[in-house]
C-alpha cells in the first residue's frame, strides 16, 4: 500500500521557504520517498470542516506508513524545522492509497 503525504503550507517567509524547499528533498530521498508535485492554493469548494487558508501545497510518496514516519521523525529532518518554523506553518498529513 503506498502512503501519500499532503502537506498545507501558510508561507511567512519566502526566503527561508527557498532555503527550507532546497534541502529537504534531500531528506524524502533517504526514506525511499519522493515529491510529487508541489502547487498554490487557488479556493475551497467546500470547507465543511472549517480548514485555515493555506497558500500552498506539497504531495510526497512514501513505500509505506513505516518510510513515511522514519521520515518525518528523522534527525534529517528534524535538523530542518528550525528553518521550517521561519519559514511556513505547515500541516503533515499522510494518506493510504
Amino acid at each position: 500500500m503506498t502512503i501519500k503525504v499532503i502537506g498545507l503550507i501558510q508561507l511567512n517567509d519566502l526566503e527561508a521557504f527557498e532555503e527550507y524547499r532546497s534541502q529537504v528533498g534531500d531528506t524524502v530521498s533517504l526514506y525511499q520517498g519522493k515529491i510529487l508535485s508541489r502547487g498554490s492554493f487557488n479556493t475551497f469548494l467546500w470547507n465543511e470542516l472549517k480548514c485555515d487558508s493555506f497558500s500552498a501545497f506539497v504531495e510526497l510518496e512514501f513505500p509505506d506508513l513505516e518510510h513515511s514516519e522514519s521520515w518525518a521523525n528523522s534527525p534529517e529532518y528534524q535538523n530542518l524545522l528550525a528553518i521550517r518554523s521561519k519559514a511556513m506553518k505547515l500541516t503533515l498529513f499522510s494518506v493510504s492509497v
